[in-house]
């Protein structure tokens, strides 16, 4: 493996190695397909290149999104183009003779003409049609839906799962699959919505399946602002922001590999600038490109709720962590490290205690359940952890996760289980694996311990996973090594290292349930979807059961 690696492949590569010994021949390389994202052609007419979008749906209304370009040369990330005004309507009717709401915005060179409309005097958990126009051109016009009002006895939610979407390791067909489907009331997007690489180094050159532009890794302002718009050619990507509000939060990969307050894993200072203005770069073109609505300035951790049902805490677990540790040191223990700040930990804990909802879902964009190797009994595992300076929790994988950073983690479980605080369910992405766990008390003991959450995992929706990075046939290392991890770590009820695809979780007053969907096969611009596997959890449980079907 090269420097760019990341720690979650390096992670499961070694799981791999302590599970088998023999592994196929390598994969035989796919084809590079040629993208483009030139948008105007020689027409001097604006032009909607990136489609539209909304997000982050309030019971009164939603944010909507869009990107113009005035002109020819105006493409994303040029600071060129003149400023443009842009009209945007919502109508009851996609024909828009029953508009609701409409205004005019402004497109400049200084917001990469990206531009937002947050639109309120809506009505609650009712579906709108919207659209933009800009020197007599129409965009698209896409769907939305408002959540639904703060008080109101909702007999049921339903959102699809997705995160880690890598423009160079093949097709965004999970989200052609969810713009399908018209039960949704959102999408949630758990992170890594884009990669910073540059072509060839996450995967290697012969298995690129579409090179990424820049062709660099992405560094100032400009490149960020070139690869979201990269991104948003995607059509797959375009026919989910065109079907359902997305509620988005980031993770590393909108910035740089494995990102922490200082720096990152994937920056090199002497090199690459300042982490500091690099982070800055990445966070204004986030912003100018993602349908989201900051609620703390700089940061995506915020809150929405859908009626009685569920309120949905969203995290940024990058903006305030610690520097990461390597794996197996006892530092992961060390109450002065944290991986969300000491504002943002007591917001979400005030948030969990105070919610009146009969759910609470965390977006959570790293894995919250302890995943260890060499765990032991308690009675075993205390003494000599502390003889030998290991983590408390056994040997940990991924040091970039919560087992990193055991302290916070251990504040949260207390305050889930000092203060009574069931039914809460932690949707996570990141580890390019699905997962359905639950969140034990202390590890070493499930399942004599109690459970203090529950968490469903989504897999990636074209980044590497195990049999990528190995270049093996599907089940050649997996089996054996979730063997090995779920016995070490009885709490994992389930886990699928080979599949890409995406989630749908079913929310009601008596369970929430995740749908795992798998893709044929991500190379393939036209992927099919087949359900793959459903667990859910029971309300005041917090325990995870396998369910037979998927919800329909």
């Amino acid at each position: 493996m090269t420097s760019h690696d990341i720690s979650r492949r390096t992670a499961v590569t070694a799981v791999a190695a302590t599970a088998t010994a023999a592994l196929l021949p390598a994969a035989s390389a796919q084809a590079a397909v040629a993208a483009t994202d030139s948008p105007a052609g020689t027409s001097t007419a604006p032009v909607f290149a990136h489609g539209v979008a909304s997000g982050d749906p309030l019971p009164d209304g939603v944010l909507l999104w869009t990107r113009v370009t005035p002109e020819p040369d105006a493409v994303p990330g040029s600071g060129r183009g003149p400023a443009v005004d842009v009209a945007w309507q919502v109508a009851e009717d996609d024909g828009f003779t029953r508009v609701v709401a409409q205004g005019t915005v402004s497109a400049t060179a200084a917001t990469d003409h990206t531009v937002k409309a947050d639109v309120r005097g809506l009505r609650p958990a009712t579906g709108y049609f919207f659209r933009f126009t800009c020197g007599g051109v129409s965009s698209p016009t896409a769907r939305t839906r408002t959540a639904p009002a703060h008080d109101a006895a909702v007999p049921g939610i339903r959102f699809g799962v997705v995160s880690c979407a890598n423009w160079e390791s093949g097709h965004f067909s999970a989200y052609r699959h969810l713009a399908a489907r018209r039960d949704l009331d959102a999408v949630f997007h758990l992170g890594d919505y884009i990669y910073e690489y540059g072509t060839g180094q996450y995967p290697a050159p012969k298995y690129v399946v579409r090179p990424h532009e820049p062709a660099h890794e992405i560094v100032t302002l400009a490149d960020y602002r070139t690869r979201h718009g990269r991104y948003k050619t995607d059509p797959d990507l375009q026919a989910l922001h065109h079907a359902h509000p997305v509620v988005a939060i980031w993770d590393d990969h909108e910035f740089a590999n494995d990102a922490w307050t200082g720096g990152a894993e994937n920056h090199t200072p002497g090199t690459e600038g300042d982490w500091a203005a690099r982070v800055a770069a990445a966070k204004k073109a986030y912003f100018e490109w993602m349908p989201v609505r900051p609620s703390v300035e700089g940061t995506t951790y915020r809150r929405l709720r859908f009626g009685k049902l569920a309120d949905l805490h969203l995290l940024d677990l990058r903006s305030f962590r610690s520097q990461q540790v390597k794996p197996g040191s006892g530092k992961v223990d060390d109450p002065e490290r944290t991986i969300t700040g000491r504002a943002q930990l007591d917001w979400l804990k005030e948030g969990l205690a105070s919610s009146d909802t009969a759910w609470r879902l965390v977006g959570n964009p790293v894995m919250i359940s302890p995943v260890a190797f060499g765990a032991l009994p308690a009675h075993l595992l205390e003494p000599l952890a502390k003889l030998l300076g290991l983590p408390s929790g056994g040997v940990t994988i991924n040091s970039d996760q919560w087992d990193g950073y055991t302290d916070d983690r251990r504040e949260l479980i207390a305050h889930l289980n000092d203060r009574g605080i069931s039914n809460t369910v932690f949707l996570t992405g990141d580890i390019h694996m699905a997962w359905a766990n639950d969140v034990p008390t202390k590890a070493a003991t499930y399942p004599l311990s109690s459970s203090a959450a529950t968490e469903f995992v989504v897999t990636s929706v074209s980044s590497d996973n195990l049999d990528d990075l190995l270049h093996v046939a599907p089940h050649t290392v997996s089996l054996a090594a979730a063997t090995a991890l779920k016995a070490a770590n009885r709490h994992v009820k389930w886990l699928d290292m080979d599949s890409h695809g995406y989630g749908v979780l079913d929310v009601t007053a008596e369970q929430a349930q995740m749908d795992y969907y798998v893709l044929s096969d991500k190379a393939d611009p036209a992927a099919t979807a087949s359900w793959a596997r459903s667990y859910r959890t029971r309300s005041k449980t917090q325990r995870v059961e396998r369910a037979d079907a998927p919800v329909r």
